[in-house]
């Protein structure tokens, strides 16, 4: 690819546009599916990158290194919208909410448009005039790794190989069932413990990218639930002269709710950890703005929309949500759209701000978004409890408006990091801008398809494989609340235990979120952290998960089986979606378990070796 030294180089073009989106939307699917199954997503702004250069290096003509910033630009902005998204959405289904596609794709989009529009008069006061305070340490990795391809796009073979091997896996233990999905074993010791893990690639992904300490963590609080709790309940339900229980139904009836309560304790201590360095954010970044860094830029490099643009869209927005009758879930009347409307005005421009200069500092996969939609979320429905509207229709209007802002939040913090990119390779910022509202427009459709079709398979959010937990957490918040007849014992002892967690030093969220969620998922998200600590062993990183690797053929593969589990896992709902199908499940032997678990170390070996060869 060419240097951009040239103001006339080749940027926002038909084939880097397509580039982008088609990515985008891979990669949203594939985010999105693994949200709703883990709980987490990944940052996609770096496989896109790379997948971009090997695409246009195929071309007659090659690509510039402007036109693969702007595929990524346009292709990651899809991961925002997902989480934004997956972390509220599902909650409606929850509640008995029948959502069309419509509906959830214009709250992503206009939660994308808000965090985008919101973020643009900030761009040269964070991206440029704060350079040496905020590293955006995403930005700088993708910016390395856009020129280390103008030589050489070998790390993409990683990705495709990760792809290939993450459908295929997904492929024959979801669609074909030849191998069972879950590997698990019975302790007679302990009533009804168990051991598990899933054949999953994506989530062995997950593990490998956030790092031995933090999937040790979470894997610590699943076996807590699994080989504490379960036997626990189990004794002293038989003990008060209960009838004989199992795993599901101490599941459905007690563990559920302590985990919520560890991972609403976990959220809680996080807003309140991180109150300071919101509430700092929020005055740098008046006081940079009172001090001018608005003036508009001729060069090339530091044009932005045009400012009435902005003013337009963002008016446009909060009309269009106090006006529009079927936007929010339930049934509002006009005052109360309005209010729901002005919600997301308020914390929306509260926490553009906040995320955009977070992500400057600990990146984008350590932004609380879920923690400022934890926030609104409450502080909404504080709102409506105050004006006497309760019920599940307001339940549903108080989490749409958490979508929106989460949405914004997320998005915030993606363009941030984009931008820090373009103005690294000396982008236009302007054209990376309009770049991520044409992302957010197309994007939001394919997210939205995903959560849909995924809850309207067989077991829908109920199963076990799409936990939403996020979502879940949101749900008990606004119950809480408005009041839902929650178990507050349960709820209150979960607190409890992920206090002695926080008081332990254990990272609060993914300890929280590894009581919630099911073993079986937490010990193929270890069994990744596992081989990211062989690989940084042998490497001789002493960082574990540092941004420092983030550009390795191990990151690449990694991301690579995201994207292939995800997509073969959204072809499969697809198709039960369309079709009304749903191949079952057969009874497996030990020898298929046996199988299982081979392919999941043959999973980890290829992950392993990657990591070990040179992006």
């Amino acid at each position: 690819m060419q240097n951009p030294s040239r103001s006339e180089l080749a940027e926002f073009t038909l084939r880097a546009v397509l580039c982008g989106v088609l990515f985008g939307c891979l990669f949203g699917a594939a985010n999105a599916y693994l949200g709703l199954k883990a709980g987490l997503t990944v940052s996609t702004s770096i496989p896109i990158a790379v997948l971009s250069a090997a695409v246009f290096k195929l071309l007659p003509r090659g690509g510039t290194l402007l036109e693969a910033n702007m595929a990524q630009t346009i292709g990651s902005a899809s991961s925002s919208l997902a989480s934004g998204t997956i972390f509220t959405i599902p909650a409606l289904f929850l509640w008995g909410f029948t959502p069309p596609v419509h509906q959830v794709a214009l709250l992503a989009f206009f939660g994308g448009l808000l965090g985008i529009l919101a973020m643009i008069p900030l761009r040269r006061l964070l991206i440029v005039q704060a350079d040496a305070e905020l590293p955006y340490p995403e930005g700088r990795a993708c910016a390395e790794v856009l020129r280390a391809t103008e030589a050489s796009s070998s790390g993409g073979r990683w990705i495709f190989i990760g792809i290939a091997l993450g459908a295929s896996i997904k492929l024959v233990t979801g669609a074909f069932h030849l191998l069972p999905e879950e590997l698990s074993t019975t302790l007679s010791a302990l009533p009804n413990a168990s051991l598990a893990i899933k054949a999953a690639p994506a989530l062995l992904a997950v593990g490998y990218i956030v790092g031995f300490k933090a999937a040790a963590v979470m894997v610590s609080g699943a076996l807590i639930t699994s080989l504490v709790l379960f036997p626990l309940v189990t004794k002293v339900h038989l003990a008060a002269g209960g009838a004989a229980i199992g795993p599901k139904a101490i599941k459905d009836q007690f563990t559920i709710f302590i985990g919520a309560g560890a991972v609403t304790c976990a959220g809680l201590f996080t807003v309140i950890k991180t109150a300071p360095t919101m509430v700092a954010s929020l005055a740098a970044v008046a006081r940079g703005l009172r001090g001018g860094s608005a003036e508009v830029g001729q060069e090339r490099t530091d044009r932005d929309l045009p400012s009435w643009v902005i003013a337009v869209g963002l008016v446009a927005l909060v009309i269009v949500l106090s006006t529009v009758p079927w936007l929010f879930a339930g049934d509002l009347s006009l005052g109360g759209r309005t209010v729901a409307a002005l919600g997301v005005a308020l914390f929306g421009f509260l926490f553009v701000p906040v995320s955009s200069r977070l992500v400057g500092l600990i990146g984008v996969s350590s932004n609380p978004v879920s923690a400022m939609a934890l926030i609104t979320i409450a502080s909404t429905a504080a709102v409506f409890l105050a004006l006497g509207w309760t019920g599940k229709e307001a339940m549903g209007a108080v989490l749409t408006v958490g979508t929106v802002v989460c949405v914004a939040a997320s998005k915030a913090g993606d363009i941030s990091q984009d931008l820090k990119t373009g103005w690294l390779v000396r982008g236009t910022p302007a054209l990376q801008q309009f770049g991520q509202l044409i992302a957010a427009s197309v994007a939001c459709w394919a997210v939205a398809l995903v959560v849909i079709a995924l809850a309207q398979t067989s077991q829908g959010f109920s199963d076990d494989s799409i936990a939403a937990p996020q979502a879940r957490l949101m749900k008990t918040v606004v119950e809480a609340v408005l009041g839902g007849g929650l178990p507050w014992d349960l709820l209150l002892s979960g607190a409890a235990l992920g206090g002695v967690g926080i008081l332990a030093g254990l990272p609060a969220l993914p300890f929280a979120l590894g009581i919630y969620l099911p073993l079986s998922t937490m010990a193929a998200v270890f069994a990744g952290g596992v081989v990211r600590k062989l690989v940084d062993a042998a490497s001789g990183n002493k960082q574990d998960g540092g941004k420092e690797a983030g550009a390795s053929a191990g990151i690449l593969c990694a991301s690579g089986f995201v994207a292939g589990e995800g997509l073969a896992g959204v072809l499969i709902a697809g198709y039960a979606y369309f079709s009304g199908v749903t191949k079952p499940s057969a009874p497996h032997t030990g020898v298929d378990m046996l199988m299982g678990l081979g392919l999941l170390a043959f999973a980890a070996v290829v992950l392993y070796r990657s990591g070990r060869a040179k992006a």
